[in-house]
């Protein structure tokens, strides 16, 4: 007796699985919220969610805006990223800049420079005033222990904060959007991605990213187990010295805090490979901002931040 196997689904592999289950995040979110936005860096992950909300709704363009919290502080080629994809699509982009609320007196610069710790009242303003009621990040469970903890329905205080106690379970992907007037939600669709799922997914679609995400010559200095840039942002301090290396980065964000590492990494498949090798996220391997604290994140998470 044989089995006619024609009739059969065909198999869905894990990077499928992952993707449905994104997109149907996305669309969720366009069912049961009136004002979406998709936080938006230029980064490997925010450019996967604008991937996936283009194709949620393809024919039709991403219904949604995009928000970047800007510290002033960027890498040249993901500003210019940033902005090449925006044209692309055809999205609305609102920036929220953290130098404007220094300018203005409503926030300080730190002693150690960096302004990462600087974006929540940026980003929570930015929410109010705009009435965003769900607003989509690219976190992943698998970058840091705090965001391991998250819900990818993650409900928000009117102050923008996060408290574990009130986070709603999620069976058989059933999410509950229910929030007070003033609340909101952050929305994490690819919270079931690793490092390397994700680079996985971008090789098998072609996705485009700066060019930073891959091997090039740069002028570093050794800080923390890290090799950072100098920039605006200030360094190398005193015994510090500039070299010229080989690198690439892991993970895109202010660059007084965003290290890179020692690659030849220069193509897919040879980010494939490194990424497969590695033992340490990348925000453990690159962040210096995830390194005040053993819980700098989750205290972050707690004020409002993503």
């Amino acid at each position: 007796m044989s089995l006619d196997t024609t009739a059969l689904p065909a198999p869905t592999d894990q990077l499928d699985a992952l993707e449905s289950e994104a997109i149907h995040v996305i669309r969720e979110v366009a069912g049961e919220f009136d004002r979406p936005v998709i936080l938006f860096s230029g980064g490997k992950d925010s450019m996967l969610l604008v991937h996936l909300a283009a194709k949620a709704f393809w024919p039709a363009p991403i219904p949604f805006p995009v928000l970047h919290v800007d510290t002033g502080h960027n890498f040249d080629e993901v500003i210019e990223f940033r902005d090449r994809v925006v044209e692309r699509y055809g999205l609305t982009l609102e920036v929220a800049r953290v130098q404007d609320y220094i300018d203005d007196g409503r926030l300080a610069e730190r002693a150690d420079g960096t302004r990462n710790p600087l974006q929540t009242t940026p980003l929570l303003d930015a929410i109010a005033e705009h009435r965003h009621d769900a607003v989509f990040g690219g976190g992943r469970r698998d970058e840091e222990r705090a965001r391991a903890k998250e819900r990818v329905f993650s409900l928000r205080t009117a102050f923008g904060q996060w408290e574990p106690s009130r986070q709603r379970p999620e069976l058989w992907n059933l999410y509950n959007g229910r929030h007070k007037p003033g609340e909101h939600v952050r929305v994490f669709p690819l919270s079931n991605f690793t490092e390397l799922d994700v680079w996985r997914y971008i090789a098998r679609e072609g996705v485009e990213l700066p060019s930073i995400y891959y091997a090039h010559t740069r002028e570093v200095f050794a800080r923390d187990g890290m090799w950072l840039t100098s920039g605006p942002w200030g360094g190398p301090r005193d015994g510090e010295e500039i070299v010229t290396k080989s690198v690439r980065y892991r993970t895109v964000g202010d660059g007084s805090c965003t290290g890179a590492v020692e690659s030849t990494a220069s193509t897919l498949d040879e980010v494939l490979a490194e990424v497969r090798e590695s033992r340490l996220t990348e925000r453990g391997a690159t962040r210096a901002d995830d390194r005040l604290s053993e819980a700098a994140m989750e205290d972050r998470k707690r004020e409002g931040y993503f």
